[in-house]
């Protein structure tokens, strides 16, 4: 199979990836962390099925990790040292920038964060995109940038991106200097006027829009069907929409797409991550994959175009099942993310 490719916007517009991104969080972000092998072959497996030229864009916290410690990128150093000529193969990007539990825009902050990923990935894999995790708002905006250019022009790392940010937040950045990607949340259950103003802000220019979870962190895969099938201690039972009412209440959103899904002959996941690239040519839907055969899977969705029904459908669903409960911790936890 020949898979689709897009361009990265900003200064990395000349920079080819597969249309659907690996997110890596939950191979290290998990009471069980998956094996070495597992994890090499999931992201082995991504990477060899792309044609030459295109590379597997990445995506790793500097605290992805029960400890909140370096454990991602540390599996990513020993992938890398054993598959070196990957490296090239590959575009990384890495969030970072977080001081005592929030975001620190200060130059002291965010050199000490790029240096600890640096320190953390080894030698075979440079940084290619940075960003902040969330907006420092003690900060201005301005000396966040500046900052973060900065580091570009000391050769930390070659592209910026910024993560959790608002439309009015995104423009300003770019006018300071040209923004990479935006990360933000995009799914069926979590689309709302943030999300589209962000999306449509990025269009207009030429930003890509990183969409994580868009598979409603497993949720929309229909493979979860109660908040006990998860593991005692995983991070998702504290999320407002894992909660089992919420859960049972947001099921007529799976239960809709996985009948449009099966009419296609698609997957649920692959319906899901298919919408989220119907957004625009700039969306990057960023699922999460530990095994090589999801990273697969997902990979293909980038291959499926939707009719103007089918997205009817989907959009008939997502208006008539409103999501309830907010993206994270409660409606004063998630209000601060957009900044």
């Amino acid at each position: 199979m020949t898979f689709r490719t897009i361009k990265l916007g900003g200064t990395a517009s000349d920079v080819t990836v597969a249309p659907v991104a690996h997110g890596l969080m939950m191979m290290t972000w998990t009471p069980n962390p998956v094996s070495d092998e597992q994890a090499f072959e999931s992201i082995k497996a991504g990477v060899d099925a792309l044609p030459p030229g295109t590379k597997a864009f990445l995506n790793s916290g500097e605290f992805y990790a029960m400890d909140w410690g370096t454990a991602n990128l540390k599996l990513l150093s020993r992938f890398f040292a054993k598959y070196p000529d990957y490296a090239d193969k590959t575009f990384l990007s890495v969030k970072g920038g977080v001081l005592n539990g929030g975001p620190d825009g200060s130059m002291e902050c965010l050199r000490a964060s790029v240096d600890n990923i640096q320190n953390a990935l080894g030698p075979n894999k440079k940084l290619d995109l940075f960003e902040p995790a969330r907006i420092d708002r003690k900060t201005p905006l301005e000396t966040i940038v500046n900052n973060l250019v900065t580091l570009v022009k000391e050769g930390k790392f070659s592209h910026i991106g910024l993560s959790e940010c608002n439309a009015v937040t995104l423009r300003k950045a770019n006018e300071i200097y040209p923004i990479t990607a935006a990360e933000i949340e995009v799914s069926p259950w979590s689309y709302d006027d943030n999300q589209k103003a962000v999306i449509d802000t990025a269009r207009e220019l030429n930003i890509t829009v990183v969409a994580y979870s868009p598979l409603g962190r497993g949720y929309l895969t229909g493979q979860i069907k109660s908040t006990n099938d998860l593991p005692e201690n995983d991070i998702r039972r504290n999320l407002t929409r894992f909660k089992e009412d919420n859960f049972k209440a947001n099921w007529a959103i799976v239960e809709g797409l996985n009948a449009i899904a099966e009419k296609k002959g698609v997957t649920t996941a692959q319906l899901s991550l298919a919408w989220v690239a119907s957004l625009g040519q700039h969306m990057l839907p960023l699922p999460g994959s530990s095994k090589s055969s999801r990273t697969l899977e997902n990979l293909k969705a980038g291959n499926i175009q939707l009719t103007p029904e089918e997205l009817q459908a989907i959009h008939e669903v997502i208006t008539a099942n409103p999501t309830v409960g907010d993206r994270y911790f409660g409606s004063d936890e998630g209000a601060h993310l957009w900044g």
